[in-house]
């Protein structure tokens, strides 16, 4: 396992210091606070370490406040209910004695039932696509250093969008908020379910929310907008690998109130509906 998927492995690992309290690390990504997908993901695993014998059917999560990157992170776990075919925890996650970040997840046992989904739209294939560094490097010169240094990090997801982003082509006004992203864990992973759900948790996050703002920011640091993730739903389907590959289909259906929301749709590589994925995030105009 390449040492940057086994990075992330060991960030959604949490330390058990309680029952059912957690303590998670936090991780530096770039950014000024910590990444939410990382807050998702661990939230997720310390729901998973109370459940036995069922598999996650659903998430919805807030983010409250900003997490600081130099902290670690508390979880605890509120067992609300376990029937015979469901369970549900509440997740609270503390930073310097404050909630941060809630989120309830729903656990249901394996059932048959009807079925019907949404048709996977057309992509390239994902190996024809440039990996993100291939995808933005030709552009350097037009980015201060250490954001280049960012792009040239190794990544633990191995994202490869079918476009550029729309801060790279903005002559492009006709594009619509809508864009296509094929994403993989960058190695193999151990046959966990539970795991390759926490992952795919932490991938969902990653690009979501730039699929409302696309339509209004004009470059890659637009400080016009104050911008940041406010809630996070997720609903599991069927069955996925997140070391395999998943297209991502987002789309923001609207924007108003200095809120954008925005939707996304994860397919398996033979055409399952595996995930839906919905967020609401602030785009506040700064005067």
């Amino acid at each position: 396992m390449k040492p940057i998927l086994a990075d992330l492995l060991h960030l959604l690992s949490l330390e058990r210091i309680e029952d059912h309290i957690f303590r998670g690390e936090s991780r530096d990504l770039g950014g000024e606070r910590v990444f939410g997908g990382q807050v998702l993901g661990q939230a997720l695993t310390a729901a998973s370490y109370t459940v036995e014998g069922r598999e996650v059917n659903s998430l919805h999560a807030y983010f409250l406040v900003p997490g600081d990157v130099a902290a670690p992170i508390v979880y605890e776990v509120e067992v609300a209910r376990d029937g015979k075919s469901f369970s549900n925890r509440r997740v609270v996650a503390i930073q310097h004695g404050r909630a941060i970040f809630n989120l309830s997840a729903s656990f249901q046992v394996a059932e048959p039932g009807p079925e019907h989904q949404y048709a996977m739209p057309d992509a390239p294939d994902p190996e024809s696509l440039p990996t993100f560094r291939e995808r933005l490097e030709p552009y350097a010169d037009r980015f201060p250093e250490p954001f280049v240094e960012w792009i040239r990090r190794e990544r633990p997801i191995d994202q490869r969008s079918t476009d550029l982003p729309r801060w790279l082509n903005p002559e492009r006004a006709d594009r619509e908020p809508e864009q296509l992203v094929w994403f993989r864990a960058n190695g193999k992973l151990p046959d966990d379910a539970l795991m390759h759900a926490c992952i795919v948790a932490y991938a969902s996050d990653l690009t979501l929310l730039d699929t409302a703002v696309m339509a209004h920011a004009r470059s890659w640091d637009d400080d016009r907008f104050m911008i940041a993730s406010l809630d996070h739903a997720m609903w599991f389907h069927r069955e996925l690998k997140a070391d395999e590959w998943l297209l991502y289909h987002q789309k923001s259906p609207s924007a108003q109130g200095a809120r954008g929301l925005a939707e996304g749709f994860i397919f398996r590589e033979d055409g399952a509906l595996a995930v839906t994925v919905m967020q609401e995030g602030l785009i506040r105009p700064v005067k």
